[in-house]
């Protein structure tokens, strides 16, 4: 009898089938993330080694893929100096400090698999693209940069930026995320904790802009309610209330349960799909793409497609997106949402109207990908999932960016922190002698955009070679294990999978901080050294150290050494595409 296959070992026909990865050269950054996902998209590999990368068999010919650390940085460590992951991930504690994850790293290594896919797609078209270049300091930037985009605004934030922010702990050390989007809710859970009215009031503002600010300065006493409650209590709470809480797991924890899925599904169908021919410009010029996004990851995809050249019409309420009004604003407009949605066209749609439902099945028949990151069951009940849009285009590429992809059940609430919470990342992203917490900065809501894009490409190129449509399911979980693959590995082995103490803990000087590369140790003290002195002293000792980025503003002004950060028409700044093609 046979065995029915897993998630792990489930095979279906890939978009790289009958294509060969070739390495040679000296190693670049995210080579094993590349060549792992080019694996699982169906490539196979000749055993070789090395950075420079090339795609060959079939109908390719052959297509290169380079990645770079940049000019300025040298590794993950000055990367998050030099970009400002490092001073917006440590807003929570006052001062900047380094990811313990490889965060560029895996970021840089999605968005060349990108490239590589939309290059692909572009010459199975009849297009010329032979090359795709990524520096992880452009992905640095595209990942920091809905905070750059604020702080470059005509207005301050409309929540207060200091140190303090969740994770929470109960009376008997059970260490918790807590999740909720209505403020009902919120008061709600901690009246029935006995918190004082006050704090809850002011508590609210900096937790509702948590995912905006990377930072929550909320009252302390809040803190004080929970560690006076139990956690029989505080679920209790919660179950009354209508919020969601849910404990730090360990990486060891996650790696027990981890069912090897890739981050990503592609399910192809019959359909009759003839393939198009390229256009001039980029590689998506000439394809269609309807957006259903809220919040962070769909939007955050959808963009990437319109930057690779998309046309992409985003579907807004009456009365267009409420977030076009989230402070603070360029020329009236909230720079966050430029950030995300610069570019892209926008059609109203009541979704809670037949006709315009039936509207938007109609526009879907002429599109080549529908997006969306609607709550679970939602598309299904409107009547606008996979099947009911395949039926009016069967060579529709259908993508769901999800929290959990249907594969934990009974999880909580499928936003980023509490998919950090619940996978390990709060352990992952802090050093040894560092309490677990997950970062307050979007880490999985922007790489989970990243791996959507990647399974919209990688969904397209298999259509563009078989003539099939596909559905594509990406998510937040595969963000996350994705994330802290190398950490899980360890766990798993019975090893400790955080990084020693002080790991990626930048050195303050007399008048800022400096980053050293992660095999670099200060041979003295640079407390009394202006930042220009120890940086001069640690070079000529061949010691590699770049200035931290402190004030994104400032960055604005300079840039990095790949790319200057422009401004679009309303103003706000621009971080610039991640990819160069050739």
């Amino acid at each position: 009898m046979a065995t029915p296959a897993t998630p792990a070992t489930a095979r279906t026909a890939g978009p790289l089938d009958g294509l060969c990865l070739e390495r040679s050269g000296p190693p670049g950054p995210a080579d094993s993330v590349i060549a792992e996902h080019l694996r699982l998209l169906g490539a196979e590999t000749d055993g070789s080694s090395g950075g420079r990368l090339a795609l060959t068999g079939g109908e390719v010919g052959g297509f290169n893929v380079r990645t770079t650390w940049g000019e300025t940085a040298s590794d993950e460590a000055t990367v998050q100096a030099a970009t400002g992951i490092m001073a917006v991930h440590g807003r929570r504690d006052g001062a900047p400090r380094g990811l313990a994850v490889d965060y560029a790293t895996t970021a840089t290594g999605v968005l060349a698999v990108q490239g590589l896919l939309a290059g692909l797609l572009a010459r199975a078209r009849g297009g010329r693209v032979a090359q795709v270049e990524v520096s992880a300091e452009r992905a640095g930037l595209l990942a920091v940069s809905q905070y750059l985009a604020a702080a470059g605004a005509e207005e301050d934030e409309a929540a207060e930026l200091g140190p303090g922010g969740p994770p929470f702990t109960s009376a008997d050390g059970i260490v918790f995320e807590l999740e909720t989007l209505d403020p009902g809710v919120w008061a709600s859970f901690w009246r029935i904790l006995d918190a004082p009215e006050e704090s809850i009031r002011r508590g609210w503002r900096p937790f509702q802009f948590r995912y905006a600010t990377a930072c929550a300065p909320i009252p302390q006493t809040l803190h004080e309610a929970t560690r006076a409650s139990s956690w029989e209590r505080i679920r209790y709470a919660a179950d009354v209330s209508g919020a969601d809480v849910c404990p730090l797991r360990s990486l060891a924890e996650r790696a027990a349960e981890y069912d090897g899925a890739p981050p990503w599904s592609l399910a192809p169908h019959d359909a009759a799909y003839t393939p198009g021919r390229a256009t001039d410009g980029p590689p998506l010029a000439g394809f269609t793409v309807l957006e259903a996004g809220r919040r962070i990851q769909a939007p955050l995809a959808a963009h990437l497609l319109r930057l690779l050249g998309a046309e992409v019409i985003r579907i807004e309420p009456p009365g267009g997106d409420p977030l076009r009004g989230m402070p603070p604003a360029c020329s009236g407009i909230s720079a966050r949402w430029l950030a995300l949605n610069r570019g892209k066209k926008a059609v109203e749609v009541d979704i809670k109207s037949a006709a315009a439902r039936e509207r938007l099945r109609e526009m879907a028949a002429d599109a080549d990908v529908f997006l969306h990151n609607w709550a679970p069951g939602k598309a299904a009940q409107l009547g606008l999932d996979h099947d009911h849009l395949a039926a009016a285009n069967p060579a529709l590429v259908y993508a769901y960016t999800s929290g959990w992809a249907d594969r934990l059940p009974g999880a909580p609430m499928g936003t980023d922190f509490m998919v950090q919470a619940r996978t390990g990342v709060g352990e992952a992203v802090r050093p040894a002698g560092d309490p677990s917490a997950p970062s307050l900065m979007t880490l999985l809501d922007v790489l989970g955009g990243l791996l959507g894009v990647e399974a919209v490409l990688a969904g397209l190129l298999l259509r563009e070679r078989t003539g099939r449509g596909v559905r594509v399911d990406s998510s937040l979980l595969g963000a996350a294990d994705v994330l802290t693959a190398p950490h899980r590995v360890r766990a798993a082995q019975g090893l400790d999978p955080r990084r020693p103490a002080g790991f990626r803990r930048p050195l303050r000087t007399s008048d800022g901080w400096i980053a050293l590369e992660d095999h670099c140790t200060a041979p003295y003290d640079v407390g009394e050294l202006s930042t220009e002195q120890a940086l001069e002293r640690l070079n000529d000792r061949g010691l590699a150290a770049v200035p931290v980025v402190t004030d994104l503003a400032a960055l604005l002004a300079s840039g990095v050494s790949s790319g200057p950060i422009a401004r679009d028409a309303y103003g706000a700044p621009a971080v610039p595409d991640p990819w160069s093609f050739a």
